[in-house]
């Protein structure tokens, strides 16, 4: 969804990405290429990992757009892996929203996919979802 900004009139793009319990609503907004996350500098919320930084910004890496727009992200649920994990998405929908011609290079990637596995659910007479108790013969 594009809707331009109340207070600068700058376009916003958004995209929603998901990973696990982890869903982030993310915004992009033209600018230097800074990560805000939760109204937190991104490098301080994603405790300077460059796995995690690298992650997130590899879709606009891939477009070369790295400095030219800020990512704002409300994420919520889950743990850090998964929350970098759906932003990515998010940012890479938004991309898609930016320009039509970006989808190709970002499906090849597959920045595009959602990654649908998540945890089992643990069942009755088990441990954890699949950790049996000891099995004893005689």
């Amino acid at each position: 969804m594009v809707v331009a900004d109340a207070n600068s009139g700058r376009a916003v793009y958004w995209g929603t990405g998901r990973r696990k319990n982890a869903v982030a609503r993310v915004r992009l907004v033209p600018g230097s290429g800074q990560l805000t996350v939760n109204g937190k500098d991104g490098n301080l919320y994603f405790q300077f990992n460059p796995n995690y930084l690298g992650v997130i910004k590899a879709p606009l890496e891939t477009l070369g757009l790295e400095n030219e727009y800020d990512i704002l992200v409300k994420a919520e649920g889950g743990g850090l892996t998964g929350q970098a994990d759906s932003v990515r998405l998010g940012v890479a929908r938004a991309l898609c929203q930016l320009d039509p011609d970006n989808r190709p290079p970002l499906k090849t990637e597959g920045y595009l996919t959602r990654d649908p596995r998540a945890k089992e659910r643990k069942k009755y007479g088990l441990h954890k979802a699949r950790k049996a108790p000891q099995y004893s013969k005689r």
